[in-house]
């Protein structure tokens, strides 16, 4: 199962968010989808109500950035590290 790390930021709204917790999924969107099955209102953070990954948000596969902000069709196995966090922005 890939393994999922976060920043701080989730921790404030999801206490029990655990760095390095391991979710079932093929996809990015099946993990999002997982993690909101496991922390009710996660979803909500990451992608916006069309499945879209929100603007401010990155995921990283690995050491990639993830190519579909759309759909999250990037693909995960056992052994990866996925990344969330949000974006810098601002001046």
């Amino acid at each position: 199962m890939p393994n999922i790390r976060f920043t701080t930021h989730l921790q404030r709204f999801f206490p029990e968010l655990k760095q390095g917790v391991s979710i079932e999924g093929a996809t990015v969107a099946q993990v999002v989808a997982a993690l909101d099955r496991t922390y009710p209102g996660m979803a909500d953070y990451i992608v916006d109500e069309h499945g879209k990954l929100r603007q401010h948000v990155n995921i990283f596969v690995d050491e990639n950035l993830i190519t579909d902000r759309q759909s999250l069709t990037d693909p995960v196995t056992e052994r990866t590290q996925v990344f969330i966090f949000q974006a810098l922005s601002g001046g």
